[in-house]
């Protein structure tokens, strides 16, 4: 039951969770420190817009291109930079392989950087734009457009900073937020002393039987993650399955505290789903001897599923699905083709404010994932 259960929900959080908390805590507060500098300097230089949205994309996380909706609604930014941000993001699953695989991230994410770019300027000198006369009129009472402006500039006007004042002393009185910050609190309590034990044993720094020693044979890897495990499946459910930081008044955090806040809960959120990946990998392995060599997921088919289920909005799916590269079920081939075709959960506030760009961008996003996915094929067989 040890290896069936209690070993991937440990490895979870210790081989993900942890590094994933610490990695978004540091772009939270780069976010909370830094706000709208890099979209500032881009509604000054429409050209920049698919180098930075490229740039934003590439970011770990769905953050940096969730910021570039708003600013696209308003028709501050071409749509190639919005293409280019959704091609390059490889959503919160870039999580997962950073904490898996530092140097094959670096590679992969420098072929997002890439393809989203290319892409980006190509939509744009094609003139593609679904929303041009939009753009043109301004005028669209249905799009809210003083709401957007609030959230894409992070300022209001007298009504709406009332609201935002009242609206911060009923949260700060909200036995949900309040327990939320409670557990918050235990999950980085728990999440120190799970790095410090982590980095020396997935590292091979350690002989893992070392530290149990001193314990009385505990394993603090076993318990420290599983115990990491279970307050990010309670973080998860008090959300309601939602994230945190994807929406459009959470993707810049207002305080140190609600950074780190949004953290726990982002950390939580992919722990989650990658618990999901590995329990249920190790149980098909178990039961059925299944070992991954038998999956169909392998060439041009793979390429193509891969392509298609990035369609799928939101980051879960895609989480799980880099849960099982990481885990050896998937080829490289299959794993670059959805990262290309994913656009994160970035699409769903664009789906709320331009459908039909949302729409859009998510199918030509999907070409150069299949392209670049055959082409590599070509390459590693």
């Amino acid at each position: 039951m040890i290896e069936l259960l209690a070993r991937p929900l440990a490895d979870a959080f210790m081989q993900v969770g942890v590094y994933v908390a610490v990695l978004v805590a540091l772009f939270g507060w780069l976010r909370w420190r830094y706000g709208d500098r890099v979209t500032d300097g881009l509604t000054r230089r429409p050209r920049l817009g698919p180098l930075v949205g490229a740039l934003l994309g590439v970011s770990p996380g769905c953050g940096g291109a969730i910021i570039l909706m708003p600013l696209y609604a308003r028709g501050k930014v071409s749509f190639g930079t919005v293409v280019a941000a959704l091609a390059s993001t490889m959503g919160d699953s870039s999580w997962v392989v950073i904490a898996a695989d530092p140097g094959f991230a670096l590679k992969i994410h420098a072929l997002l950087f890439a393809v989203g770019l290319a892409t980006g300027y190509a939509v744009d000198l094609l003139g593609i734009d679904p929303a041009r006369a939009l753009h043109r009129s301004e005028v669209r009472p249905d799009r809210r457009p003083e709401s957007v402006d609030a959230l894409a500039d992070g300022s209001a006007g007298p009504a709406a900073s009332g609201q935002s004042t009242a609206l911060a002393l009923l949260t700060r009185a909200d036995p949900v937020v309040e327990r939320q910050r409670r557990m918050s609190t235990a999950f980085w309590g728990l999440t120190t002393p799970a790095f410090l034990v982590s980095v020396p044993v997935v590292f091979h720094v350690v002989d893992p039987a070392l530290l149990s020693a001193p314990l009385g044979g505990v394993d603090p890897y076993l318990v420290l993650g599983c115990a990491g495990t279970f307050v990010a499946v309670l973080i998860f459910a008090a959300g309601r399955g939602r994230f945190a930081d994807d929406t459009l008044e959470t993707s810049q955090p207002r305080t140190v505290r609600d950074a780190f806040r949004h953290s726990a809960h982002e950390a939580s959120f992919i722990t989650f789903w990658v618990a999901v990946a590995y329990v249920g990998w190790q149980v098909l392995s178990t039961t059925t001897g299944f070992d991954g060599s038998q999956l169909a997921l392998a060439g041009a088919v793979g390429v193509l599923v891969g392509a298609l289920i990035g369609l799928i909005p939101g980051c879960a799916v895609q989480i799980v699905f880099t849960g099982i590269y990481v885990s050896g079920g998937l080829p490289v081939t299959t794993l670059v083709a959805n990262a290309i075709s994913q656009d994160g959960d970035a699409l769903i506030p664009l789906a709320a404010l331009r459908r039909r760009a949302a729409g859009l961008a998510t199918l030509i996003t999907t070409v150069p994932a299949i392209l670049v996915g055959l082409t590599l094929l070509l390459f590693v067989g």
